[in-house]
């Protein structure tokens, strides 16, 4: 057994060793891999931490990327130390991932739409918005589906072509949101002191904002009451809160000044029957004489 394994070396050494070689070398070419790319993740995620400037989601997306990137060349120059002909794998890969593309041409636009949101980003993560019928806050995006969450705490997944291809309303983007508080008082009730009851309670509430400045005013004279509104900015932690108190504060003080807030009320003129048989016979006969006169 000895023997021939001697002769096996001396009859194959120079294979042996070439193969040995190229097998340490591939060894070699993954680690090496394995450390660029987990470097490279390193370096995006330390960098993005000290500059705050880039989105996670982003930076997460890239540095996968640039992973598989490094993995892909590694392969690529395995198969060239084993003598593989790498340009005809790189044509034949192009012309099955052209193939593969226009088989997933949805799935294709999805990952084209995750990546524009991900860096144009009309929203981030933790962002409250609306797109067409769809509202919730956003839980995450990923390069095929947006995951959203509604406010009674239902799940949706939306392909990011649909959120793309979309007016979209970030409520949470800017940090200040007008709110406005409407309300009615009677015809009898005195408009300038309604009026000074909403300068009131806009000036001693303390979440209100001074600028943008809040306005007060009649907007309309309605069927059963004089329409006014009071406008004022707020931030957005506090925007629901605050529009909950101010609808409570506002009936309450407008009571306190004696003022009425009316039902919605319309009045009804109604003729007897005499009245209306009259009158459409009146209306027949001055009918039946144009009729005849032609």
């Amino acid at each position: 057994m000895m023997q021939w394994l001697l002769q096996f070396w001396e009859q194959n050494s120079a294979l042996i060793l070439a193969i040995g070689y190229k097998l340490v070398m591939t060894v070699v070419v993954l680690i090496a891999a394995t450390v660029i790319s987990r470097l490279i993740r390193r370096v995006f995620t330390n960098t993005n931490f000290k500059l705050k400037s880039i989105d996670p989601a982003v930076i997460k997306l890239f540095s996968s990327t640039m992973a598989y990137l490094v993995y892909a060349v590694a392969v690529l120059i395995i198969l060239d130390m084993f003598g593989f002909n790498t340009a005809s794998i790189i044509a034949l890969l192009g012309a099955a991932g052209l193939a593969v593309g226009l088989a997933l041409r949805e799935t294709l636009s999805n990952i084209a739409a995750g990546i524009m949101l991900l860096f144009l980003k009309p929203f981030k993560l933790d962002d409250f918005i609306q797109c067409g019928e769809l509202v919730g806050g956003v839980r995450e995006i990923g390069l095929f589906t947006t995951i959203l969450e509604t406010p009674d705490g239902l799940y949706i997944s939306v392909p990011n072509s649909r959120l793309w291809g979309a007016p979209i309303t970030n409520f949470t983007r800017n940090s200040k949101r007008r709110l406005e508080v409407i309300v009615g008082i009677s015809y009898s009730d005195p408009i300038d002191v309604a009026l000074e009851v909403l300068h009131n309670v806009v000036e001693s509430h303390p979440a209100l904002l001074e600028t943008p400045a809040p306005q007060i005013f009649v907007s309309s004279m309605g069927e059963s009451s004089i329409q006014l509104h009071m406008r004022a900015w707020t931030t957005i932690d506090v925007f629901w809160k605050t529009y909950w108190e101010l609808n409570k504060i506002v009936k309450e003080q407008i009571e306190a000044a004696g003022l009425t807030i009316p039902f919605p009320q319309r009045v009804l003129t109604l003729a007897d029957n005499l009245t209306i048989s009259k009158k459409q016979n009146e209306v027949e006969a001055e009918a039946n004489s144009k009729l005849s006169q032609h």
